[in-house]
């Protein structure tokens, strides 16, 4: 039977794959009793949403899934962080298994900001790079949010550095994607368009010479 796991999903869970978040408000949302009362985002996470923290693990055996997919979620991770989910995310693949994910480009907005006229080109690129904070978190509500919350941009990248980082992961065939273009169908059904606009999509593959 064919597994196709999607991590940090938030409310988009097509029915197809087995969606995880990492949020805490998931977390408290699963709670037995107390769960139901839980009312901190506009609406709950949908039924076909499980915790899951990809950094720590997915509660998955190792080669069960034939496809993997995250939507700019690598961004808001540390490098160390962002470099155990990649190996997580390469256990949990089957041989030739194919790994697809989507994030902001770093070398789109590095030319944009260089080739800008705009006075205020740095405070466009701070702020559509997800780096800036025009203010500082303060009270202990703030506070919670910006450890927890995990909505910051932590690390940008651009093709030729995560390109490296899945290589020394084991990962091979490492490729540009675009929208739908991958040959399974599968991706077809959780990908959106719109999270792929101006941003970096890559492809590749865990090869059998490459056995976690």
């Amino acid at each position: 039977m064919s597994l196709y796991v999607q991590y940090g999903c938030h409310w988009w869970a097509p029915h197809e794959w087995t969606n995880y978040d990492a949020s805490p408000t998931l977390r408290l949302e699963r709670l037995p009793l107390v769960g139901r009362f839980v009312h901190k985002n506009i609406r709950r996470f949908p039924d076909n949403v499980f915790y899951g923290d990809i950094v720590t693990g997915l509660p998955l055996a190792n080669d069960c899934s034939d496809g993997v997919y995250c939507s700019h979620v690598l961004e808001h991770l540390s490098r160390a962080d962002c470099r155990r989910a990649l190996r997580n995310t390469h256990k949990i693949l089957k041989e030739n298994g194919v790994f697809r994910f989507v994030m902001p480009d770093l070398e789109f907005y590095t030319r944009k900001y260089t080739t800008s006229n705009l006075s205020d080109r740095a405070v466009e690129f701070n702020l559509s790079t997800g780096f800036g904070q025009i203010n500082r978190p303060r009270g202990i509500r703030e506070l919670i949010i910006e450890i927890f919350g995990n909505s910051r941009h932590r690390w940008m990248w651009d093709f030729s550095s995560m390109q490296k980082e899945l290589l020394e992961c084991g990962f091979t065939d490492v490729r540009r994607a675009k929208f739908g273009d991958s040959s399974d169908n599968m991706f077809k059904k959780v990908e959106q368009k719109k999270r792929w606009v101006n941003a970096l999509g890559i492809e590749c593959k865990k090869s059998h010479m490459s056995r976690t």
